[in-house]
């Protein structure tokens, strides 16, 4: 092997391995500084307002108490966790009945804004599918294997419902509509309406079928679906 060779296949192995662990600190990373912009500041900024108005008159000065608290690095530590605390108390409240009957109030003020009714639908559809696993199951009820987009190439979907009722009475089969995922992003795709006899049944789980597209392929099931795909499609060529 020659240098040039080895000196690729090393750099592209030492890649595969720290490039993981790289983009993980960097979503860590971000997501710090997301939150400690946009949220942890201006807690800063109110516990800074709240201990100069009522600590005594030989406390720290409010310039003091800046310099602390929102320009310096502990500052920093403690408007993220004052953060964190907040969305872990907010989620524990919204699990009880009060939380939810209160929260109902606020979406209902937000749907009757012009402005933010015509945004928050849709940014609250892709983050509680994104991030609530309820409302993956509520929206997707198995997977299945169908030939899209065309014979002899077969995609992985997600079964949304029965198909459309006109076109089950006109044709008289049963239905079945399928989001056909993107990837990496497969909250997004085609929705098709296929018969239900031209689909196949996969032993899988939704989030293993995400953990499937978003990784192109790569991390595939440790169950029987690899076989399952052509043995079932022979089968099927078999009874006809």
């Amino acid at each position: 092997m020659s240098i040039t060779k080895r000196f690729k296949s090393y750099f592209l192995r030492g890649l595969a391995v720290l490039l993981p662990t790289l983009l993980t600190i960097w979503i860590l990373v971000w997501g710090y500084n997301f939150i400690q912009n946009n949220v942890g500041v201006h807690i800063n900024r109110g516990l800074v307002w709240v201990i100069s108005r009522f600590q005594g008159e030989h406390g720290p000065t409010p310039e003091d108490l800046t310099r602390i608290l929102v320009d310096g690095a502990a500052g920093s530590a403690v408007g993220f966790f004052i953060a964190l605390l907040v969305v872990f108390v907010v989620g524990a409240l919204l699990a009880s009945v009060v939380g939810r009957a209160l929260w109902r109030v606020v979406e209902a003020f937000i749907m009757s804004t012009p402005v933010l009714r015509r945004v928050y639908p849709y940014v609250k559809q892709v983050t509680d599918f994104v991030l609530t696993q309820e409302e993956q199951q509520k929206m997707f009820s198995r997977v299945v294997a169908v030939e899209y987009p065309r014979k002899g190439i077969w995609s992985i979907g997600f079964v949304t419902g029965s198909g459309l009722k006109r076109i089950t009475q006109s044709v008289q089969k049963e239905f079945l509509t399928v989001l056909i995922p993107n990837s990496p992003t497969p909250v997004t795709g085609y929705v098709i309406v296929v018969p239900k006899e031209q689909t196949i049944a996969l032993e899988m789980s939704i989030e293993e079928a995400f953990r499937f597209a978003v990784s192109a392929g790569v991390i595939a099931p440790d169950r029987g679906d690899a076989t399952a795909l052509p043995r079932a499609y022979t089968e099927r060529q078999q009874k006809r």
